[in-house]
């Protein structure tokens, strides 16, 4: 048998196991969903931008004043886009986290005070 230290040790051992496989398995969820995103934005890149030679081969703006360079844009504000809900979700998730990890579901230290009395 384990003394009570002991097994509070071991305890939080297999937390800390738990908690870095989980986020171990989010990063490489994460980097699936970004790989796939660039897969799909360099597909769509190839379908929408119309080949074509710039007018001015030193200046890659330029390519923006084309007037096919719509596509171009296109792909720029849906890359964008795509980066902002990312980030969006990334911070809600965290912020969720934080919440379990503090115990932010539980009562408030006043609440119980007002109870006990």
């Amino acid at each position: 048998m384990y003394d009570t230290a002991r097994r509070v040790a071991l305890v939080k051992q297999r937390v800390r196991e738990n908690t870095r496989r989980r986020q171990r398995r989010g990063i490489y969820g994460l980097s699936a969903a970004c790989m796939l995103l660039c897969a799909v934005l360099t597909q769509a890149a190839g379908t929408v931008v119309a080949p074509g030679q710039t007018a001015a081969w030193g200046v890659f703006g330029a390519m923006l004043l084309r007037e096919d360079a719509g596509g171009y844009v296109l792909v720029a504000v849906v890359s964008f886009a795509a980066a902002v809900v990312i980030t969006a979700l990334c911070f809600r998730l965290r912020k969720r986290e934080n919440q379990k990890k503090d115990g932010a579901d539980k009562p408030n230290r006043h609440e119980q005070e007002e109870k006990s009395q």
